[in-house]
């Protein structure tokens, strides 16, 4: 069998290709509600502080843990410094959404954040959001991937 090398330049095109559409993208989004209680470990019982198993885990109000959470996995090619996350929700009953934003650093590779809307922003355990949407953003405020739930989409 004869092999071929591959010219440095014809690489780097294929390369590139492959990258195309794969730079960044949301694997999944949970919401749900988590209670405080739901995040205890038994490291934290005894003292230690808040284990997040590799997760990034932003709350609208850190010492509060109670709320409703956003737990999103993404794949992102390069690491982004600097980036937020904006999490985006309608409720029954008002036409207009509620935006909180959180300043993070994305890590290359998988990453998961968990989006806590936190303390007395979030109005109680029984409550959903009507529609929902979670945006990364760059650092100059772009758009690089954005997840939403099917109402969020609707007229």
């Amino acid at each position: 069998m004869i092999r071929q090398a591959l010219s440095p330049r014809l690489l780097l095109c294929l390369l590139a290709l492959s990258a195309v559409g794969h730079a960044a993208e949301v694997v999944r989004v949970w919401p749900g509600y988590r209670s405080a209680e739901s995040f205890q470990t038994i490291g934290e019982f005894f003292g230690k502080k808040e284990y997040t198993g590799g997760r990034l885990v932003l709350r609208t109000q850190p010492e509060n843990r109670n709320g409703y959470y956003f737990l999103t996995r993404i794949e992102k090619a390069d690491a982004i410094p600097g980036a937020t996350a904006r999490v985006q929700i309608i409720f029954a009953g008002s036409p207009l959404a509620k935006t909180y934003e959180f300043p993070v650093a994305i890590p290359e590779g998988k990453s998961v954040l968990n989006l806590g809307i936190t303390g007395s922003d979030w109005p109680g355990a029984g409550v959903k959001p009507l529609a929902w949407r979670v945006t990364l953003l760059r650092p100059d405020g772009s758009e690089l991937l954005s997840e939403h739930s099917f109402l969020w989409a609707q007229p």
